[in-house]
């Protein structure tokens, strides 16, 4: 049960990136909303993080944002994703206009999570 974030679980790829916006299925729990696809190669999960320009301008902003999303998906991704074995690509992305407590971050990507987790049984 580790609580790092690795190099290899993330998704630098544009190719990747561009098929999960294309093809990729959908849920989301206020602030949240994660895409995903079934990993064919991977052999861990890969993920990536983002925050719209559009609602937030200063990168100052945005970057303290995408390291709440990443701690809270460090902290809860042992519980609810590598429990069955299964792997995904998933792109994270920030829908509030506000910055919000890590709390009620956290407390959407467990349910996010949690929702990801029962689609794939």
């Amino acid at each position: 049960m580790s609580f790092k974030f690795p190099k290899q679980e993330k998704l630098k790829s544009r190719k990747v990136i561009s098929q999960l916006f294309a093809e990729g299925k959908s849920y989301s729990k206020f602030p949240i909303k994660v895409l995903y696809l079934p990993a064919d190669e991977a052999d861990v999960t890969k993920v990536t993080f983002a925050v719209p320009k559009k609602n937030f301008k200063k990168a100052v902003s945005r970057n303290r944002i995408k390291r709440l999303l990443r701690e809270a998906y460090r902290l809860n991704k042992t519980e609810y994703l590598e429990i069955n074995g299964k792997k995904f690509v998933l792109l994270f992305i920030y829908l509030g206009k506000d910055e919000f407590e890590f709390k009620k971050v956290q407390k959407a990507m467990v349910f996010v999570l949690k929702k990801l987790n029962l689609s794939s049984t």
